[in-house]
């Protein structure tokens, strides 16, 4: 079964909220953190980590909630909760390598967008 995120139905003009989210990160890059130092040095980076934590996320345009909510439904849950429930009460031992991919799947796909230097992957 594919599925497909519909495309952008565009209701506001350009700029898009990813580009005014890059448009930020780019200039607390290039024009404040050079001319900042100590805890607003750090706060910048900060600043900028999570910016490029929305621009990622945006980025999937929602394709990566849709893949979980696949995995999940292919083992049979609505929710991480219910999964996370049968793990925990032994209800999944029988199906430990199908649950494990599914799982790592999920983790890697939440880091593609939280931190992808964490993953050992070409982008």
């Amino acid at each position: 079964m594919t599925t497909t995120v519909p495309p952008r139905v565009a209701l506001h003009d350009v700029p898009t909220a990813a580009e005014l989210v890059a448009a930020v990160r780019e200039f607390l890059a290039d024009e404040v953190l050079g001319a900042v130092a100590g805890a607003t040095r750090f706060h910048t980076r900060v600043a900028m980590n999570a910016l490029g934590i929305v621009e990622r996320e945006l980025a999937q345009g929602g394709a990566d909630v849709l893949a979980h909510r696949q995995r999940l439904a292919r083992l049979g849950y609505a929710d991480d909760a219910g999964l996370a429930e049968a793990i925990r009460s032994g209800a999944e031992d029988g199906r430990y390598a199908e649950v494990k991919a599914a799982i790592a799947e999920s983790v890697a796909a939440k880091l593609r967008v939280a931190n992808p230097a964490y993953l050992k992957e070409t982008p």
